[in-house]
């Protein structure tokens, strides 16, 4: 037990001081945790460390998937959705071919389809680095989400591709053999992920109790994952689509405390997860060094074939992120601005049906706005061949190449040596486009949203909250619960507040019990107005996402003290 809580403990604590120091040195956390793991695995006394590469693909992964979906933006996955795509499925399976093939000609006797799965295995980029790096030097918002939902869907091509190589091995692989496989693996997924995600929702918003709430989410990745490889689909997918599902309806379903747990908590888990793999990552290289030479093969011939593929790697997918990005600009553009033919029939239809169902006209006005804030997005915010530059560069390999290169079969010939070919890819990557990555974001000019800008926008969200907050207060037919006015005194004191009540402790200050139950409850409700006036906001996709994210947090923090008081 010692030999297992020592190492887990010093893990811990490394992965806290290096997060914490990172930032001020200015290298990704990543990057230095490789390095700090490799120099981990030269002190002598320390043992070798194997771990089983399905506690990763079983154990971490599914957590880690999930805590990154449920902080995703569903309205900026939305927007990028099929960027997203491109880049996750059809990027990798084009990848996993070339590098393929090109090891085919090294190796011969792999076989192509044994090869293929070697280019699996190094074919999906993880996004961690590069969004850290991205958010610490402000690149735009629009990038980082691109960067984040690729590494969020791309781990499940990538494994569907090893499976479907794997089972290939002395037959024969196809192209369009890997996309079918694919498309039943996504199908399945969807379907199982969309049940467990909606599922999970409705229980955890029946619980009353923020620990009760949080112990239901920490199974929902495993609920989602096991489920859906015993049928032959995508984990992965499952996983991701429950975890977006959560984050879409946890501002209207679950409590401000429960939103408060969930962020806490999962980003907790995230960064001692992901964190914890990179360490790992270097720690397991002198091991896997001494497998190679205790097989009788060359290590410099594998890390010369792994910087063979790293070149490789970069080269595919600056040839497809170009081409790509300028096909989706121009498709974001056009869509946006044009009437869909079906959309424009149901309204008609609708309209002669219904004229008078106001409701129907609500959800029309609404799509429209989110039409008209795609286009304004899409606009503002386009993509150039700066940004497509940053893509390309931010192809760093990580968690699932670790995982996925121990599960290759143990009679593959070179299976010592490929593993430290996979590996070689990973850490060269990682270190050498993670290090200089924030230099070519300072080369090209890139920046992000104005910090003005942002506390303009911020501050016209808060003037639209606090116009409907007001209208509420102004109402006529305001009532209490029990149908009884409020007292104009109490109305006036709240009136007098900011407009997210940004000290709703105040309410322990008002004199009399009557006089307080009166501005405890006005000040429950007003939060309430507030917070489905921000849920308004959130549904029109007029502002960003980050700006949004902030609202929500400032009205989270006041409702929880509200709250305090009164479970007091």
């Amino acid at each position: 037990m010692e030999s297992i809580g020592l190492p887990a403990i010093a893990a811990v604590l490394i992965i806290v001081v290096v997060s914490a120091f990172a930032p001020r040195l200015g290298v990704a956390a990543p990057i230095l945790l490789v390095l700090v793991g490799l120099g981990c695995s030269l002190v002598p006394e320390i043992p070798d460390l194997v771990i089983e590469p399905d506690w990763i693909l079983v154990v971490v992964l599914p957590p880690l998937l999930y805590a990154a979906a449920v902080n995703v933006p569903t309205t900026d996955f939305r927007r990028e959705l099929g960027t997203i795509s491109a880049l996750s499925v059809g990027l990798v399976v084009v990848s996993a071919f070339v590098v393929g093939f090109i090891l085919w000609r090294i190796f011969p006797e792999l076989g192509l389809a044994g090869a293929v799965a070697v280019g699996a295995v190094v074919s999906p980029p993880d996004a961690v680095a590069a969004t850290s790096i991205g958010k610490r030097l402000g690149l735009p918002g629009r990038l980082v989400t691109i960067l984040e939902g690729e590494g969020l869907v791309n781990d499940a091509t990538a494994l569907v591709t090893l499976r479907t190589a794997i089972a290939a091995v002395g037959t024969s692989i196809s192209f369009w053999g890997v996309l079918g496989d694919f498309a039943y693996a996504v199908t399945v997924a969807l379907l199982i992920g969309g049940i467990v995600g909606a599922v999970s929702v409705w229980l955890r918003s029946q619980l009353s109790q923020p620990v009760q709430t949080t112990a239901i989410s920490f199974i929902v990745p495993f609920v989602a994952f096991i489920p859906a490889e015993e049928v032959g689909a995508s984990g992965v997918i499952a996983v991701v689509v429950a975890g977006l599902i959560t984050s879409a309806q946890s501002a209207k379903r679950f409590s401000a405390q429960d939103r408060i747990s969930e962020r806490t908590n999962w980003r907790t888990i995230l960064l001692l997860l992901e964190n914890g793999v990179f360490l790992l990552m270097g720690y397991q290289l002198t091991f896997l060094i001494g497998q190679v030479r205790a097989s009788g093969e060359s290590v410099g011939q594998a890390v010369m074939i792994g910087l063979l593929v790293v070149v490789v790697l970069v080269v595919v997918r600056t040839a497809f992120v170009f081409p790509m990005v300028e096909y989706m600009g121009r498709h974001h553009r056009l869509s946006a601005s044009r009437p869909r033919p079906v959309v424009t029939l149901v309204r008609r239809v609708t309209a002669k049906i219904a004229p008078d169902d106001g409701r129907m006209q609500e959800r029309a006005d609404r799509k429209r706005r989110r039409r008209e804030a795609d286009l304004t997005f899409y606009e503002n915010e386009g993509l150039d061949w700066r940004g497509s530059a940053v893509i390309s560069w931010a192809g760093m390999r990580g968690v699932v190449t670790l995982a996925a290169a121990q599960t290759l079969p143990f009679g593959m010939a070179h299976r010592p040596q490929l593993i430290l070919v996979a590996f070689t890819v990973a850490v060269v990557t990682l270190v050498l486009q993670g290090s200089t990555l924030p230099l070519l974001i300072r080369l090209l000019g890139i920046r992000g949203t104005d910090m003005e800008e942002q506390r303009r926008e911020f501050g016209r969200l808060m003037a639209e909250i606090g116009e409907t907050a007001q209208a509420f207060l102004k109402s006529p037919s305001l009532k209490r619960h029990d149908g009884k006015p409020f007292d104009p005194q109490v109305v006036a004191q709240v009136q007098r507040s900011s407009v997210a009540i940004s000290n709703a402790a105040a309410v322990l200050e008002v004199g009399g019990s009557n006089t307080f139950k009166q501005r405890f409850e006005l000040q429950g409700r007003l939060l309430d107005v507030e917070h489905a006036a921000l849920l308004d906001a959130r549904a029109s996709g007029s502002y960003r996402s980050s700006t949004i994210e902030a609202a929500q947090n400032l009205i989270d923090s006041n409702v929880a003290r509200l709250e305090r008081p009164h479970s007091g």
